[in-house]
């Protein structure tokens, strides 16, 4: 029955993926130097995320940290859709999932007060 909800999870991950490029690509034009942090940023951001390790090894104590990370909840619910073997943890989803609407939202309000500047500054 989990299997029902892969296709929201992969709109999610959508979402979240369309959000921070937003952000980033904004930034970059604003910015120059983003351009070099970015790969560092994506590295970090996927150490941080539940890909390697399962959320069970985390300690429940900080498992609201995990939750921060809008990947997070996504990951482990693509892992309890596809797999089976655990229950979704409806928190993280529903953490991971507000985080991600207000990303793409705040990422599309952003890349498109600076959209108005993309000419003059390239």
């Amino acid at each position: 029955m989990e299997i029902l909800l892969f296709p929201f999870l992969v709109g999610l991950t959508f979402l979240c993926a369309v959000g921070v490029g937003m952000w980033l690509s904004a930034l970059n034009v604003e910015y120059r130097d983003i351009r070099y942090v970015i790969p560092f940023l994506i590295q970090l951001w996927m150490f941080v995320s539940p890909v390697i390790y399962p959320v069970s090894l985390v300690h429940e104590k900080y498992r609201w940290l995990l939750a921060l990370n809008p990947m997070g909840g996504v990951i482990n619910a693509f892992r309890a859709s596809l797999l089976g073997h655990n229950p979704i943890d409806w928190f993280l989803l529903g953490v991971s999932s507000f985080i991600i609407f207000g990303l793409f939202l705040s990422g599309l309000y952003y890349f498109r007060r600076m959209e108005k500047t993309f000419a003059d500054v390239v």
